[in-house]
């Protein structure tokens, strides 16, 4: 098979062995990837795989199951499926745990599919199942033109939350769309200020992907009994914890990553937005949101849009 491999951190279409479904693990014929910043990370020598995980960037799919290995008996082969991967994902097949699988929701295409797996697991995992985000509270979405932000917008505001989210100014009007009660241009704007004044009390809960740079200012935006919890690091990695701060407000602070957790973690994850989120999609309150779709051998390209920042939602790759 094909697969895009990185070399002196860059992507380049390889010819490779193909992969077999070993003891509890299915093979997939890939109809698309995501790209996350996850990979770009990844290419830059910053965020190697987990032990065990394919050598190649690419954490979600979509597409059909072509082999079934050792050990699974409720998967079978054709079946349609989307998959939260380790890696592998910019291949034309990649082998994946079958607790690691998602049906396709009713009415979405398995392009669509595959921009769902990593987003709704973040965000189900953070949001969801760590802060317990409840209907009347305020949540605060940092990157809210992200993938993760224009899915955790619409997951939020179908629990009954009210959302804020910080982007530039050319896509505030989409993410009003989207269900955003208020959104803040973080190159001219304090989302400290804005958050106050918007509840008169903070955020009950901030999905971060900034990182250090942001950490005092979001301590300062919290509500008493907030939760924070950091996902990114795209501000650094270093920074000072006002711990006087913290303790008035009876909040907490979290970090989490999704991809080195052991497959038993991902598999209760897994079924958490399987069985909490699908129907939330299957009814329409939120939808996979797809800035472009390009060519698995365009993943060069893929990657560049992604640092530019200049996407909104999703980018998907087709081999």
């Amino acid at each position: 098979m094909y697969a895009i491999t990185i070399e002196d951190k860059q992507l380049v279409r390889r010819e490779v062995e193909d992969p077999e479904a070993g003891d509890g693990e299915v093979v997939i014929d890939v109809t698309a990837a995501g790209v996350n910043r996850a990979d770009v990370a990844q290419r830059q020598g910053h965020y190697p795989p987990p032990p065990g995980a394919p050598p190649y960037p690419g954490l979600e799919c979509a597409g059909v199951i072509s082999a079934v290995g050792p050990g699974v008996t409720d998967r079978h082969v054709g079946e349609r499926v989307a998959a939260l991967l380790s890696g592998g994902g910019y291949a034309e097949r990649v082998a994946v745990p079958a607790g690691q699988l998602l049906p396709v929701p009713a009415g979405l295409s398995l392009t669509e599919a595959a921009a769902l797996p990593e987003v709704s697991c973040t965000v189900w995992s953070n949001v969801v199942d760590r802060d317990r985000l409840r209907k009347g509270e305020t949540l605060l979405v940092h990157g809210g033109g992200s993938g993760i932000g224009t899915f955790a917008i619409q997951l939020g505001r179908a629990l009954g939350a009210s959302v804020l989210t910080t982007a530039r100014a050319a896509k505030h009007d989409f993410l009003r769309g989207l269900g955003a009660d208020l959104v803040i241009d973080y190159t001219t704007g304090d989302f400290v200020s804005a958050t106050r004044d918007f509840n008169g009390r903070g955020a009950d809960v901030i999905l971060d992907i900034v990182g250090a740079k942001y950490l005092s200012r979001n301590l300062e935006a919290l509500a008493p009994g907030g939760r924070l919890t950091v996902i990114g690091m795209q501000g650094g990695r270093k920074a000072e914890l006002d711990l006087g701060v913290l303790m008035a407000k009876r909040a907490s602070v979290s970090s989490t990553s999704l991809r080195a957790r052991p497959a038993a973690d991902k598999a209760r994850i897994v079924a958490g937005v399987t069985r909490t989120v699908w129907p939330l999609i299957e009814a329409g309150a939120i939808r996979p949101i797809i800035d472009t779709t390009m060519p698995l051998a365009d993943a060069a390209e893929a990657h560049r849009l992604m640092e530019s920042s200049g996407h909104i939602g999703k980018i998907l790759l087709t081999p």
